[in-house]
């Protein structure tokens, strides 16, 4: 028996060349598009970024890639539909896909446990107040460039579909495979009254209630004006 781990925040493109890049699985899938794949599994026309859950998934020798995709595949939705029926009261999704959106932007912007829920607020309070969530993450996922990228102001203003510094609103579908912990955050979001949060340089965030604390945060940690900053996890 053999094992394949997808890591939390993957994107697609990144578990499929996991899979192609092991030589113990039967490759199925190497020239078909997502849209094909996702048909091999039984899921036509859905997109399949965000679908599957990071695991660590058992095989034995000449399973194919398809298999453990069904399993990875299969055990999102479980997570995701059991987190559904113990959502907090008055969330503003109306399916879980939207909540599973929300969960990959979490993934990506703090990687700290006590982090996850106060990130949640934040972008549910944005979206309340109709204000752009302006994650960078989401702007590299539009580029198809990958997330250690380093995002200019031209990027900033490049439209995509994926870009929420010029959409409004969440992106049109998840960014990465969110953590069932991501998942949970997005589902539970913690009470507050943040709308802004900027790192802190040693993976922690400062959240701010106003946008002139925000400013202050922006110029004690990043060392630059908000509308000039193109660091990571800076919501302006």
């Amino acid at each position: 028996q053999r094992s394949i781990t997808f890591i939390e925040g993957w994107t697609f493109r990144q578990m499929k060349q996991a899979l192609a890049d092991n030589p113990h699985i039967k490759h199925t899938i190497t020239h078909l598009n997502d849209a094909q794949i996702m048909a091999e599994l039984s899921h036509p026309r859905q997109y399949p970024e965000g679908l599957f859950f990071p695991d660590t998934y058992f095989f034995t020798w000449g399973d194919s890639d398809i298999k453990i995709l069904n399993q990875s595949y299969d055990k999102m939705q479980k997570i995701v539909q059991e987190a559904w029926q113990q959502r907090a009261l008055g969330l503003p999704y109306k399916k879980p896909y939207k909540a599973l959106i929300v969960a990959s932007l979490i993934e990506k912007e703090t990687a700290l446990p006590k982090e996850r829920r106060l990130i949640a607020g934040v972008i549910l309070r944005r979206l309340k107040k109709s204000m752009r969530l302006q994650v960078d993450p989401t702007v590299l996922y539009g580029l198809g460039r990958p997330y250690e990228s380093t995002i200019t102001q031209g990027d900033l203003d490049l439209y995509t579909p994926y870009n929420t510094y010029q959409r409004y609103g969440l992106p049109p579908t998840p960014i990465d495979m969110p953590s069932r912990a991501a998942v949970l955050a997005a589902l539970h979001p913690a009470r507050s009254d943040a709308l802004y949060y900027v790192a802190r340089g040693d993976g922690s965030h400062k959240f701010s209630a106003t946008y002139k604390e925000h400013r202050q945060a922006v110029k004690k940690y990043l060392h630059r004006e908000p509308a000039k900053a193109g660091s990571s996890h800076h919501i302006r």
